[in-house]
């Protein structure tokens, strides 16, 4: 029995340090020397969300206003103070974009950006007007209230639920958002 179980042990220890032989000590050379560099943040990598080109000029220093278009009626909005604002209007400065949207539960119109945002979802309840990330890539208007965990991307400025449901329609819409001129 003590001669079995000294060599079960054996063994493993063999394994053990045949495994070790493997294992090349780093090079300390000079020209090898590697830098420690601190974490760019927490955020998942760039390649899966929009990030705006790191060699572009632009910048969001203060939060511009957003400008909604469906038809003839030109809309403004007031942005949120978190990331996922900051990169539409990043990626609003590139060119506007046009969303075809569609009425969804007859509280709200809903369309596809067309690239992942960042979210920064939180369970709150929306009122006619909030604008809102949904799932990353889908934005939405909120002619009515719902609760869920949703990112706000900002609020439309001076505008009703009526004002809302006459210029949105029942119907599919087509709305351009753009960065609104001062």
């Amino acid at each position: 029995m003590k001669r079995g179980l000294f060599l079960i042990v054996a063994l493993v220890m063999a394994i053990s340090l045949s495994a070790c032989d493997g294992i090349k000590e780093p090079d300390s050379s000079p020209s090898a020397t590697l830098e420690a560099t601190p974490p760019s943040s927490a955020e998942p990598p760039a390649t899966a969300y929009f990030t705006p080109d790191e060699a572009s000029q632009t910048e969001v220093t203060e939060m511009q206003k957003l400008a909604i278009t469906v038809g003839n009626t030109k809309f403004t909005a007031t942005m949120a103070d978190n990331s996922s604002a900051k990169a539409l209007m990043k990626l609003l400065y590139e060119k506007p974009l046009t969303i075809k949207m569609q009425d969804y539960g007859g509280f709200e119109k809903v369309g596809p950006i067309g690239q992942n945002l960042l979210a920064n979802d939180e369970q709150i309840s929306t009122t006619a007007g909030d604008l809102i990330l949904y799932q990353g890539n889908q934005f939405v208007i909120y002619y009515s209230s719902n609760s869920w965990s949703f990112t706000r991307l900002g609020r439309m400025d001076n505008v009703t639920a009526d004002d809302l449901k006459k210029v949105l329609g029942s119907g599919d819409v087509t709305v351009t958002l753009s960065i609104a001129e001062r």
